[in-house]
């Protein structure tokens, strides 16, 4: 389905209440504005930090806890 959003004064851009909803946007949210080419695509800062986790989470070859992390940098030292 097409939306129309409009820009207003100060460059704001009015999201449609149907989009808001579907996407779990509420007011006073941060949202995360990106360029793609020649689209803007807009996320809340909560989608884009569990993007984030799951990239971070499938690159880990082995589950990481601080201590093997400390345990892995001094055996990296110590070889140094």
């Amino acid at each position: 389905m097409t939306y129309h959003a409009k820009l207003i004064k100060g460059g704001k851009i009015v999201i449609p209440a149907e989009l808001r909803r579907a996407l779990g946007f509420d007011e006073g949210d941060m949202l995360v504005v990106e360029l793609e080419g020649d689209a803007l695509v807009v996320r809340s800062r909560a989608a884009m930090l569990k993007d984030i986790q799951a990239k971070v989470k499938a690159g880990l070859k082995r589950p990481l806890t601080v201590e093997s992390y400390l345990q892995e940098k001094w055996a990296e030292a110590a070889d140094e």
